[in-house]
Formats: C-alpha cells, sequence, structure tokens
C-alpha cells in the first residue's frame, strides 16, 4: 500500500444524537373523557461507536469523516409509545485503535479484537413521559422531561500497530530486508535513510504450518523520543509488540552502544516497553567470516540471545525464527 495511504492518527467532532423529548398525554377514548397520564418515554439519542475490524490496518477512511453526527431520537406519544431511537453511527478501525479525548488527552479506551464494539460518544437520553410523574397525590401531571441534549467532542483516534514481533533498529540495519525476505511482504528498500516510512506487516510461516506475524518499524535515531528524526509518531507502534528484536547491523563500528542508544530511546519513551522480551540480530553477517564472528560476538556485552543474519544470503534465519517462537510462547 502507498506511504499516503497508511494513516494511524485522526482527530475527529463526534456529535451524538440529542434524547427525543418525553410525552405530556393523558388518555382519551369513545368512552374515557378524563383518563389517567399515558405519555411515552422519548427515544434516545444516536451513539457514535468504534468497532474492530481485523481486515483494516489504516485510518484512513476516517481521515476525511471530521464531523460525525448521529441522529436524534424522536418523542414519545400517547399510549405509553416509546420515541424511536436516533440511528447510531458505527465507525469500523482496526485493531490496536486507541480513542483519545482531545482536551485532556486521556486514553478512553482501546479496540483490540475484531467485532469488538465500544462508544465513542454517547448518544443523549430520551425524557420521560408524564405517565412516571403520576402519585396518589398528584394523579394528573402536566409535566414531561425534555430529552437530555447529545454530546459535541472532539476525539483523537490513534493506530498502534498489533503484531508479535517488532523490528527496532536504526535506519539502514537491515529490517525491512528481512521482512521482505521471510515473509510475503514487499516493502520499499533502499540504501538510505528512512526508506520505510511507514510500519509494514508480513506473516512469518513457521514450522508445523504455524506463523506469526512481524512488523518492521521505521527506523529509530538518537533523541526519538524527543521528537527527533521521525519522532514518537512511530514508537508507539512498539507498544503494542510481544517481542522486540532489535536489528544491528555488522558494519556497526560499536553494536553494543547502538544497542544501548536504542534501549534507551524506547526507555525514555515508555519505561514498561522494558518489561517486553527483547531479541539481537547482527544483520548483514554474509560479509562476515567464522573467524570475525566468534571475535565480535565475544564482544558483545548485551543481555539478551544473539544471533548472527543474513537476509540476502538467508543464513541464521531458522534459529532467528525459533528464538522468536520460543520468546512469543513464553510470552
Amino acid at each position: 500500500m502507498a506511504d499516503q495511504n497508511f494513516v494511524d492518527y485522526v482527530k475527529i467532532c463526534c456529535r451524538s444524537g440529542r434524547g427525543g423529548a418525553g410525552s405530556s398525554h393523558f388518555h382519551r377514548d369513545k368512552i374515557t373523557s378524563k383518563g389517567g397520564p399515558d405519555g411515552g418515554d422519548g427515544g434516545r439519542g444516536g451513539h457514535i461507536i468504534l468497532k474492530g475490524n481485523k481486515q483494516l490496518w489504516t485510518l484512513l477512511h476516517v481521515k476525511f469523516r471530521k464531523h460525525i453526527i448521529a441522529e436524534a431520537g424522536t418523542n414519545g406519544a400517547g399510549t405509553l409509545k416509546t420515541g424511536a431511537q436516533g440511528k447510531d453511527v458505527i465507525i469500523e478501525v482496526p485493531l490496536g485503535t486507541v480513542a483519545k479525548d482531545v482536551e485532556t488527552g486521556e486514553v478512553e479506551f482501546e479496540i483490540t479484537e475484531d467485532g469488538e464494539t465500544r462508544i465513542l460518544t454517547a448518544g443523549g437520553r430520551g425524557g420521560l413521559g408524564n405517565y412516571h410523574f403520576k402519585s396518589s397525590t398528584k394523579q394528573s401531571p402536566t409535566y414531561a422531561q425534555p430529552g437530555e441534549n447529545g454530546k459535541e467532542e472532539w476525539k483523537i483516534l490513534e493506530l498502534k500497530i498489533l503484531a508479535d514481533v517488532g523490528l527496532v533498529g536504526f535506519p539502514n540495519a537491515g529490517k525491512s530486508t528481512l521482512l521482505s525476505v521471510v515473509s510475503a511482504a514487499k516493502p520499499k528498500i533502499a540504501n538510505y535513510a528512512f526508506t520505510t516510512l511507514v510500519p509494514n506487516l508480513g506473516i512469518v510461516s513457521y514450522r508445523d504450518n504455524r506463523s506469526f506475524v512481524m512488523a518492521d518499524i521505521p527506523g529509530i535515531i538518537e533523541g526519538a523520543s524527543e521528537g527527533k528524526g521521525l519522532g514518537i509518531r512511530f514508537l508507539r507502534h512498539i507498544e503494542r509488540n510481544a517481542v522486540l528484536l532489535f536489528m544491528i547491523s555488522a558494519e556497526s563500528e560499536n553494536i553494543n552502544k547502538e544497542y544501548r542508544i536504542l534501549l534507551n530511546e524506547l526507555h525514555r519513551y515508555n519505561p514498561e516497553l522494558m518489561d517486553k522480551p527483547r531479541l539481537l540480530a547482527i544483520t548483514k553477517s554474509d560479509m562476515l567470516d567464522d573467524e570475525l564472528k566468534e571475535l565480535i560476538a565475544s564482544e558483545i556485552d548485551v543481555d539478551v540471545p544473539f544471533v548472527f543474519i543474513s537476509s540476502v544470503a538467508q543464513s541464521g534465519l531458522d534459529k532467528l525464527k525459533d528464538l522468536i517462537w520460543q520468546n512469543i510462547n513464553d510470552e
């Protein structure tokens, strides 16, 4: 999918429906000239609802719907007839969508399952008819409740990619190349920084017809947690990955330093990311002989399992998949 079609942040104005008014009505028929109150309740105003859809992976279809308006409920009527509810507006969103309040920035809920529905903005309640207000001392109430106003609220929808393993690394670490080799995904690949501008997902086949989902996250640079480079725009996608695979090129002058820079950026963005299982892949290792691999391995001082891989030569990939699968299931 083209880069411009991937949208992971939208700001929308939600206006739910007003509730219908209750009815102030008294029973009348050909044999009853002065019956008791029988005014019905007003109908509820329409909700604005988010619904999870596993077939979606972008918020593009919501981007151009800046104002979302639900219908009002209708008024109640005599003979205890309740007004019709306003029609709800259902917005289908990808799994991993987070709803926030614009003014407070508070997270209200997340959509994580296919078919899951949550009310984003509730419709106004319908007013009670005069039937509810009769009593032993007031048998003919002439008043009924008006319908409750709907709400007008600005909301933020943010998408956080759901995947089993997320690829974390500097630009040109070989993340896109790995994804293109182990899955059917076709990310853009070139020898310059920030080739990947949107997250890419791929399904990786594993032994015995099993599989897992891998996400190629755009490259991180030092200072990303403060907004440098692509900034925190894509760091949030890492929050929904079960396992983090750090990828550092064998061309790196200091693997330990690069790993710690990446780890520090994740920690500064969200300390909870430190609780996720982590793995390290030394990429582009096809240019290393066995002796050089042993030398580099002896110098690596990290607290996670690591493996040498080459996506081009397709070496070390089975071992990498085994490590990933083990950590996914341990998680």
